[in-house]
């Protein structure tokens, strides 16, 4: 088994000084999914531990959350090897730390094929463990770029020519700033730098000189090259190294002091290994980046090379929340990370993007996916969703390349810890204690069927929240025939301003975290069974479905309050919910 201890944040005694206890900014919507934020939280929100019920949070959700992290790091019956060997987890909701864990092994392996130290050689991952931060790098990146813009060195709409003459080489010199930073800009994803080049300085050079594979603003494709680039650009434009910038402008003001590039020796037994690399010859990779190319560049990228906690990430997450500022410290002007969180890239469905940061991806995020949702990965595994309309993040760190890159992905960890932490908020009913809510399930159909008997022209009304994935809808229908045969019912639904029409009976997506209000006719006589029907694909999930307060009515009287008769539906995957 591997060592775990649960540190919920409330008998956790050092998050406090770690994280740098302050005040919460609570509100009566805390702890709530359902009443959306709009706009930042206070500038002088600090992180502080807290038990999740008193953060409003389910706390049976939040020990799944830990559960399903930690248990990524155990072998499963019939496999060869854990997903992951070691991790941390921390989440968090309105500046309070509900979760911090740590699970498995930060070193375990002797080689690429799996063999296993010997068993008083591991070294058990800790709440403070160091993990090779692989892409999220590109967000300080991204950070420190906007830092220039707003001291007015760099316009992001501006070609990188204008700060790196030397890039116009082959073609590239209308690629603009915002282009490198949204991943538009048609340079080639990756190349083999470490291998192809001599040293650091012809690598950069050959960056410089790339062909691109697309025209500028033509195609979305995620480049390392992009934030090679972007590093540079901030290089030139300030006279200092890219280190350095990170360092002075973003972990020194907020504290965090475990981050940074290159980190040093005496930190290394806190330092989860990665992979075992043959080629490079480099064995198994521990203290050092494991990108080859970062390596390649003295382990200073604007791509890769940033090692980090989940602590120190936690006090970044927060400060975006903040809408730029920690502890006192302000990295961003509330502005700039409005630009950070905005999508920018409309023109390529599914690849939402604001500067540096994805946005709005289920494969990640699972149920707390929202246009704003922001995050990033790590190839070595590593990742963080930040989700402001709930104000909440979660960060899960692990080394799944230890000790190979091949052993798989670990997406299904990652939505399930955001999956957990968005169910741990609560959906309130609309009317009583509970209300309906269809299953949680990939690739499952549930049924809520009510048998009504009608008399002339009658009206349904009933309460809906919807959150889901495009392709897992809701359909409304009805059947005259006991059952045989289903069609579907029109509905509009209102919420203030807003209005959905669905002519075929079916909603589906993300519909704002909102209460509906929806009225559907009914015309005809006689026995009728009404059915919301929700099916769901065989990836991916949101929020989920919720159906409260159903009426029916003839000519303005009422034959049936669901309130009164709930015993009258017919539940199969649906269940009554009080959150």
């Amino acid at each position: 088994m591997s060592p775990r201890r649960v540190t919920m944040a409330l008998v956790a005694a050092t998050i406090a000084g770690l994280l740098g206890g302050g005040t919460a900014g609570a509100d009566e919507d805390t702890g709530r999914f359902d009443r959306p934020h709009d706009g930042f939280m206070p500038p002088r929100t600090t992180l502080r531990p807290s038990d999740p019920a008193d953060a409003g949070l389910d706390p049976d959700r939040i020990e799944a959350l830990v559960d399903a992290a930690a248990s990524y790091t155990e072998t499963p019956a019939g496999a060869t090897h854990p997903l992951y060997s070691g991790m941390t987890v921390l989440a968090a909701h309105d500046g309070r730390v509900v979760a911090e864990d740590a699970a498995g092994w930060a070193l375990r392996f002797a080689d690429g094929a799996g063999a296993e130290l010997p068993r008083d050689e591991w070294v058990p991952a800790a709440d403070d463990t160091i993990y090779d931060l692989a892409s999220v790098s590109k967000l300080f990146t991204t950070i420190v770029v906007m830092q220039q813009v707003e001291a007015g060195r760099v316009d992001l709409g501006a070609p990188v020519v204008e700060y790196l003459p030397a890039f116009a080489a082959n073609g590239k010199s209308e690629i603009t700033v915002e282009q490198l930073l949204t991943h538009t800009s048609g340079l080639v994803s990756w190349l083999p730098l470490w291998s192809r080049w001599p040293t650091p300085e012809a690598r950069l050079e050959a960056v410089m000189n790339t062909t691109p594979a697309n025209p500028p603003g033509t195609t979305y494709l995620y480049s390392d090259l992009n934030m090679i680039t972007a590093g540079m650009i901030a290089e030139a434009v300030t006279g200092e190294p890219l280190d350095t910038l990170v360092a002075e402008g973003i972990t020194e003001p907020l504290g965090m002091t475990d981050t940074g590039y290159n980190p040093p020796a005496e930190k290394l037994d806190r330092i989860a290994a990665t992979e075992f690399q043959a080629a490079p010859p480099r064995g198994i990779v521990r203290g050092e980046v494991h990108d080859e190319n970062a390596w390649s560049l003295n382990g200073v990228a604007g791509h890769a090379g940033l090692f980090g906690t989940a602590q120190d990430l936690a006090r970044l997450a927060q400060a975006i929340l903040n809408g730029g500022a920690y502890g006192g410290e302000r990295i961003l002007q509330p502005e700039s990370v409005e630009a950070l969180i905005t999508d920018v890239n409309t023109e390529f469905p599914g690849n939402a993007h604001g500067m540096g940061f994805e946005l709005n991806q289920r494969w990640l995020m699972a149920a707390l996916t929202a246009p704003k949702t922001a995050g990033h990965t790590g190839f070595t595994g590593t990742s963080m969703v930040i989700d402001p309309q709930s104000r909440s993040f979660v960060i899960l760190l692990t080394n799944r390349v230890h000790p190979s890159r091949n052993w798989g992905t670990i997406n299904p960890a990652r939505r399930a810890v955001a999956h957990q932490l968005a169910y741990a908020l609560a959906v309130d009913p609309r009317a009583g204690d509970d209300a309906w809510r269809a299953h949680e399930a990939d690739a499952t159909t549930s049924t809520l069927s009510l048998p009504v008997e009608l008399s002339g022209s009658s009206t349904l009304l009933f309460d809906l929240f919807v959150d889901t994935e495009a392709t897992d809808r809701l359909t409304l229908e009805r059947s005259t025939d006991g059952g045989a045969t289903w069609t579907p019912v029109p509905f509009t639904a209102r919420a203030g301003d807003d209005q959905v029409a669905a002519a075929d009976g079916v909603i589906s997506s993300y519909q704002g975290r909102q209460w509906w209000t929806v009225r559907a006719g009914l015309p005809g006589d006689g026995a009728t069974i009404l059915r919301w029907r929700y099916v769901t694909d065989a990836l991916y999930q949101g929020r989920g479905v919720y159906v409260d307060d159903v009426k029916v009515r003839t000519r303005g009287k009422p034959v049936f309050d669901g309130e009164r008769h709930p015993d009258r539906f017919v539940a199969d995957g649906w269940v009554r919910s009080g959150r």
